[in-house]
């Protein structure tokens, strides 16, 4: 346990932003650190603000009692897939893997380390939960002292059970795919799943609060986490832990969550260094048969190295890809239900002519292809390799060309794909679709370069998981808010212009105005790429 502190200890100080804020003299990462604690203060304060009225309407239903239970249920469903996706990448296949194996460590211990400082690292969005849903239990229930001590401590402990599950299953995984190139199919088609379901959200949240559902979706909810308990026993022994000061479920929730995590690191010890080997280098395929060689640009090259990357990962596959699918699946939906159709659901039954919405097409398309560009995180996502790159005869120009390139390959197809099937389905005239169809390529061009130039303007190379870079970096934060705001404010100018100006001729005014801007970014990478940075 000893070595676990030690080693624990070190990780913290070492990728601390305090200790960056603390010990740094750039004025631009202390402005990025103040920046990151802030909007983290800020998601903090929406995550609690929502389960502290959540609480209020359990209390004002008489409901309260059920609120241990979802407490519990939700800190161990965001821990469970917290966990699971950053198995690969916090206890596998991790950037230090090499330093920390060379350490005087026993593999389980190092594997248990990990697993505690992606515990530490999260403990924030659990404990955000449990005290938001204290807070809101205390007001109607008015417990004693006692009770307030126990949720705290309890909470601490609830995350350990759910996440030693996923890290097990993550570890399960990599130990049967270990040696196969396709490692991720599982993750990405879960994390899919689970981003499409995020964004269902919204219009069943729409749905209960439009017709009065509110009453009865919460006596459902006190149901089902009632239900849920009695099969998942963590909760009800939380949940007697607090309502009833159970001694015996405070005893079983600690010391579950302390035999599991022996046991389970005692076993992924056996195996931890074959897993890891075998991430880092899969097995050459047997079937190899000797074909013609193919010549390449380099910029091509560069970007089916690139494609390589994004098939490895699930992260980056997924928040990279994440609005092709959505592009896809709204053409799909849209020629189906009919363009008409649509527009009425969106905007319920709104009197106006639909017809006035088809010069924004593009730019209805763009917010899913636009969402993220991979331009963004790509040139940070190096790493260490960024200085073995700088070191080839190869210009950085090329390079970043050829990640530019990459980004092109996988929206273009998607973006003509979106336009053509809402052209079809709102009958849309050739020339007009034609204009649409190249307005589109125009803005995968811009969205391209503007991401590039977030990407290498913010690299971030010292990060300790690919998801830093993918998701949380400042990068991919300035390419995206901006980027969403001003689309929305160019589809919103198209519509009203378009009852205005002709559509066509309108559609070639964004045209040469979105070429101007892709051409002033590519510029602007191209003048970062000479001073190498």
């Amino acid at each position: 346990m000893k070595k676990n502190n030690i080693l624990l200890k070190t990780l913290l100080m070492s990728t601390s932003s305090f200790n960056i804020f603390r010990y740094t003299t750039d004025k631009k990462k202390k402005g990025k650190i103040v920046g990151a604690f802030f909007g983290l203060l800020i998601l903090y304060a929406m995550l609690m603000f929502y389960f502290i009225a959540t609480c209020i309407g359990y209390g004002k239903f008489g409901l309260i009692d059920s609120a241990p239970e979802l407490c519990a249920l939700s800190i161990s469903a965001m821990a469970f897939i917290f966990t699971f996706f950053k198995t690969n990448g916090y206890l596998f296949n991790f950037k230090e893997y090499d330093m920390l194996m060379a350490l005087p460590f026993e593999a389980k211990t190092v594997a248990s380390c990990k697993f505690l400082y992606m515990y530490v690292k999260s403990l924030g969005w659990y404990m955000s939960i449990s005290l938001s849903m204290m807070i809101g239990y205390g007001i109607y229930a008015k417990p004693g002292i006692i009770t307030y001590i126990l949720w705290i401590v309890l909470s601490c402990f609830l995350p350990i059970i759910p996440m030693l599950i996923a890290a097990f299953l993550g570890f399960l995984i990599a130990r049967v795919s270990a040696g196969f190139k396709k490692t991720n199919i599982i993750q990405t088609v879960l994390m899919v799943l689970l981003v499409l379901f995020s964004f269902s959200i919204r219009f069943i949240l729409e749905d209960i609060f439009r017709n009065n559902k509110t009453e009865d979706v919460l006596n459902q909810m006190s149901g089902m986490t009632g239900n849920a308990a009695g099969y998942y026993l963590p909760a009800k022994w939380f949940s007697d832990a607090i309502t009833k000061s159970s001694i015996s479920s405070v005893c079983l929730l600690i010391g579950v969550s302390v035999i599991l995590f022996v046991g389970i690191f005692a076993l992924v010890g056996r195996s931890y260094r074959n897993i890891n080997s075998s991430l880092k280098n899969h097995a050459a395929s047997k079937n190899y048969k000797m074909t013609a060689l193919k010549t390449k640009s380099v910029q091509n090259s560069i970007a089916y190295k690139e494609l390589k990357r994004f098939l490895g990962s699930t992260n980056y596959l997924v928040n990279g890809g994440m609005g092709q699918i959505l592009c896809t699946i709204a053409g799909i939906l849209v020629l189906i239900v009919g363009f008409d159709n649509a527009v009425t659901m969106i905007t319920q039954n709104a009197p106006f002519d639909h017809a006035i919405i088809r010069p924004a097409i593009p730019f209805i398309i763009y917010f899913f292809i636009g969402m993220v560009a991979t331009t963004a995180c790509s040139p940070s996502l190096e790493g260490k390799s960024y200085w073995i790159i700088k070191s080839l005869p190869i210009s950085m120009k090329t390079v970043y060309q050829g990640k530019m390139l990459f980004n092109m390959y996988i929206t273009v197809p998607f973006m003509m794909f979106g336009i053509l099937c809402l052209c079809i389905s709102s009958k849309t005239p050739f020339v007009e679709s034609l204009l649409y169809i190249i307005l589109g390529i125009v803005l995968c061009a811009f969205s391209t370069a503007w991401g590039c130039v977030c990407g290498v303007k913010h690299l971030k190379l010292d990060w300790e998981n690919e998801i830093e870079v993918i998701k949380q970096s400042s990068a991919v934060a300035i390419y995206m808010f901006p980027n969403m705001i001003v689309t929305m404010l160019l589809a919103a100018l198209a519509v009203f212009l378009g009852r205005m100006v002709d559509n066509r001729l309108l559609t070639i005014i964004f045209i040469v105005i979105e070429s101007a801007l892709a051409s002033l970014c590519y510029l602007r990478v191209m003048a970062l790429a000479k001073k190498n940075i």
